[in-house]
Parts: structure tokens; sequence; C-alpha cells
């Protein structure tokens, strides 16, 4: 959570599957407290957020390298079904990153 130890109470609403769930992790013994599984799942939501702007980040900077190639006319021919492919593959290496 950063360096910043100020604690906010706040109000969470859940449905009765989640509530069961997380009363289920508490008697197991995994966490002391339903706030302790809200902060978890808080860093998660985090870490989740984070990776999906390093994707985008990275996206974009391929489409500028696309955008400098046409603006320098090193593009000759234009292909969607090769450029779909070529897509579809980098997306795949990064989902299996």
């Amino acid at each position: 959570m950063g360096t910043n130890n100020t604690i906010e109470r706040m109000t969470v609403t859940v449905t009765q599957e989640m509530a069961h769930t997380m009363r289920s992790a508490m008697r197991e013994g995994g966490y002391a407290s339903s706030s302790e599984i809200i902060r978890e799942a808080l860093r998660d939501w985090q870490h989740k957020r984070k990776l999906k702007q390093s994707e985008l980040d990275a996206l974009r900077a391929d489409i500028a390298v696309g955008d400098q190639d046409i603006a320098e006319d090193r593009v000759n021919s234009f292909n969607a079904e090769t450029i779909l492919q070529r897509g579809q593959e980098k997306l795949n290496v990064r989902s299996r990153s």
C-alpha cells in the first residue's frame, strides 16, 4: 500500500456468494478478517491494472512505429490479413507472459 499508513474505513457491499466465500476463507484460517481479504483483492486488482496499462503502452509504441514507417514511406503494400495475423501472434505471445 505504499508508505502512507493512513487508514480509511469504507463500507463494501458484496453478493451473498462472495460473503460466503470470504467467511469460509476466514473459518479455514486463510485470513484473519474480511478487511484482510479486501486489501489482498485490491492489491491484485492494482497489479492487474498496471499490467493492462503496460500492454496498452506497448500497443501504442507499436502503433507509433507503424505510423513512423508510413510517414517515412517504408510501407510499400497493405495486406489486412497479414497485419491481423501478426497482431494476433503478438497478442498471443504477450498473453502467455
